[in-house]
Order: C-alpha cells, then sequence, then structure tokens
C-alpha cells in the first residue's frame, strides 16, 4: 500500500510535503570594507593587544642576537604561505592559513606563551603575504576569495585594497618600490594590475595573459616593468608597459619543463638569475642577465619535488642577501631544508631534529639576517613554525 501510495481503503495518499534544503556556505565571504585587528585565538585585554600590535608596528635597524630553533603552531588548517618581518631587533613570522587565518608570531614572547596571534581577514586559503618594502609595518595578504588586504599594524586594522568575488587569486607583487602598484595573478590565467592610490577597491586593468593558469608571479627587482609566471607548464615574461586587457603575448617563454611548475623566481639583487621548480623533479636556473628573445638553461638540479597529495608543493626561493643560493624543503630522512648553489653544487642542510620532525614545505629567509623559517606539517596535523 505505502509503495503504491493508497491508504488500506484504496484512497490515493495526499503528496510528501517538501523539505527546502538551506546549503550553507563553510566559508562565507568576509564582508567589504576594512577589518579591526580582533584576534579569535585569544581573550587579551586590549592593553596586551595594542602592545603586541605596537612591536609589529616599530621597525629598528638594531642588530640581536642569534633566535634559537623555537615552535609554535596554528591549530586550525594547514599554513599555505609565511614572509619574515624585516626588523634586526625582534624575530616575527607572519602566516597565511587554509580557512583564511593570518597568523603573527613574536619570536620575543615570555615562555608562558605561544607568542602566536590569529586573525580572520580572509574566508579561504592565503596564498601569498608580503610585508610592504616602503613600510613594514602593513602586512598584505591575498587569498583564493578574490581579496587583496592591507594589514596595518599601526591603526590595527585590515583594509581591503582589491576585491574580485568572481575571481580566485593565487599570487601577487610589487611593480614599485614605494609598494603603490601590483601586479595580481588569478587561477584562471588572468592578471590584474592594482594601484593602492586609487580610491575603491577595483583593479586599474583586468588582463589577460597567454597562460590558462598562474601559479606564481614576481618582478624583476632591478628593471620593474618586467615580471615573471609561472604557469601548468610554461613559464612567461612579460612588460608591464605593454600590457592590454586583450589576450598577452610573452617577451620570452620558457619551455623546458616537461611537468607541472610549481613556481618561478627572480634573483633578488639583481635579478640575472631564475629559478624554477617542476613536478620532473628538478630545479633549473636560467640565465636572465639579457631579456631577450632567449634565456638559457644553465644549470639543472635533480631534486625530489614529489610531496604528494597532503603536502604543499615545493617552491625553491632564492636567498634574499645573495644572488647565487635557492632553498627548498627535501623529501629525504632525516628532514631537512636544503640549500644549492646556483651552479647545482649542495651548499648546506638544516637538520633540525625534534624542531624538524616531517616535511618542510614552505621555507622563508630573513632579508639581512640569518635566519630561516620553516612550516612543516605534523602527525596530529597541526602546521608548526619552525626556526
Amino acid at each position: 500500500m505505502r509503495l503504491l501510495k493508497v491508504d488500506p481503503s484504496g484512497v490515493s495518499l495526499p503528496a510528501a510535503p517538501t523539505q527546502t534544503v538551506l546549503e550553507v556556505d563553510e566559508n562565507p565571504l568576509i564582508p567589504p570594507g576594512p577589518l579591526e585587528m580582533t584576534p579569535e585565538n585569544r581573550d587579551d585585554d586590549d592593553e596586551i593587544l595594542k602592545g603586541f600590535l605596537q612591536t609589529w608596528a616599530e621597525v629598528s635597524k638594531t642588530r640581536s642576537k642569534n633566535t634559537e630553533k623555537e615552535l609554535s603552531s596554528i591549530k586550525r588548517g594547514s599554513v599555505t604561505s609565511m614572509a619574515i618581518h624585516p626588523s634586526e631587533m625582534r624575530t616575527l613570522v607572519a602566516a597565511g592559513a587554509k580557512y583564511g587565518q593570518v597568523g603573527l608570531w613574536d619570536l620575543t614572547h615570555q615562555p608562558k606563551e605561544d607568542g602566536v596571534y590569529l586573525f580572520q581577514p580572509h574566508s579561504q586559503p592565503v596564498s601569498c603575504l608580503y610585508f610592504s618594502p616602503a613600510n613594514p609595518a602593513h602586512l598584505l595578504s591575498l587569498s583564493y576569495d578574490g581579496t587583496l588586504r592591507c594589514g596595518d599594524f599601526s591603526r590595527a586594522v585590515f583594509e581591503e585594497v582589491y576585491r574580485d568575488e568572481r575571481s580566485s587569486f593565487s599570487s601577487f607583487d610589487f611593480l614599485t618600490e614605494d609598494a603603490s602598484t601590483l601586479i595580481v595573478g588569478h587561477w584562471d590565467g588572468s592578471m590584474s594590475l592594482v594601484d593602492r592610490r586609487t580610491p575603491g577597491t577595483s583593479c586599474e586593468k583586468l588582463i589577460r595573459s597567454s597562460l590558462s593558469k598562474i601559479r606564481t608571479v614576481h618582478v624583476h627587482p632591478v628593471h620593474r616593468q618586467y615580471f615573471i609566471t609561472a604557469g601548468l607548464r610554461d613559464i612567461h615574461i612579460y612588460d608591464a608597459r605593454c600590457l592590454n586587457r586583450s589576450r598577452n603575448q610573452p617577451l620570452i617563454s620558457l619551455t623546458e619543463h616537461t611537468k607541472s611548475i610549481a613556481s618561478a623566481y627572480f634573483s633578488p639583487l639583481t635579478g640575472n638569475r631564475v629559478v624554477t621548480t617542476c613536478a620532473d623533479c628538478k630545479l633549473r636556473i636560467f640565465d636572465s642577465s639579457c631579456i631577450s628573445s632567449k634565456i638559457p638553461l644553465i644549470t639543472t638540479i635533480r631534486h625530489n619535488t614529489i610531496t604528494g597529495r597532503w603536502l604543499t608543493r615545493f617552491q625553491a626561493v632564492w636567498d634574499p642577501k645573495q644572488e647565487d643560493c635557492v632553498i627548498v624543503g627535501s623529501m629525504a630522512h632525516p628532514r631537512r631544508v636544503e640549500i644549492f648553489h646556483e651552479t647545482g653544487k649542495w651548499v648546506h642542510s638544516f637538520l633540525g631534529g625534534e624542531c624538524l620532525a616531517s616535511v618542510c614545505s614552505i621555507n622563508a629567509m630573513h632579508p639581512t639576517r640569518y635566519i630561516l623559517a620553516g612550516v612543516l606539517l605534523t602527525r596530529q596535523n597541526v602546521e608548526k613554525f619552525s626556526l
């Protein structure tokens, strides 16, 4: 009877009422506009928070002693990006997380505290973090959620710089030394030119690249009109002066890669070298001293770059203090972070013992001090900073 939808007397049963299922977005977009810097992992009083933010706002040129190896953690979601504050007085590290958090870690904290404050300026992974080269009290963060924000520690607020809810952002860099103009890479292969001096949160120009996807964007440190983009299989160099809204052709294409590319970066002092990381287990060094139609490959370094599904992909980065050394995570045991010379020669391995008990995928070097910060995934699925 039930299957025939009739009662015992043969009368048809009324149709069952339909229930509307409301879909709940687990990561709703953060509302537009500025956000106050309110930590979500602490109940500290205003004076303690003000003191913490004041520490980040102050920039000193006074050198400090070397920092011992330390650990701290973000308890919610994995770390997806990282930057070290350029201060020479304190050791301050910022990290972006999978669920849109930005964590700030002060290594000069008291022993009874972990020194980490967590904020929520985004709703999706924070893919890129940079301290402003013009004002280190500003931390710019880029997210998959289509927003770019500037954390101003002196005002305790995350200002919204650029917003496009129809896009997903992957990487950005500063086109000018005063950090007023930025180039933003999108996961769909688009690029945005953003001028922070222009009122509002829209871009100056939305540009179509010749790539189907952009993983990283990096600006030449000397000739800042040039920038390099890493796509799925190709790496392109563009001239920002020649960009238009339609499909843009690159000045140079690096096509030597046989599998998926993770990153491409100019060397930090002169831009005369480019390092790329590829899933074919090779790091490649190119001679970019002359931006012409062809950039020669000068070194190939064999290195296991297969991190698997659950780990962040390796990205070889330059030591910002010198022109010829790259830093990259390693799958080798015991766990380590390795440094290679541009000639391919192995230079050094950081072996951290208990402080480096698992793969360290994301790494950053201090711009003037000999400090390396890394991110590792523990067995308890807690991302940790390690120095």
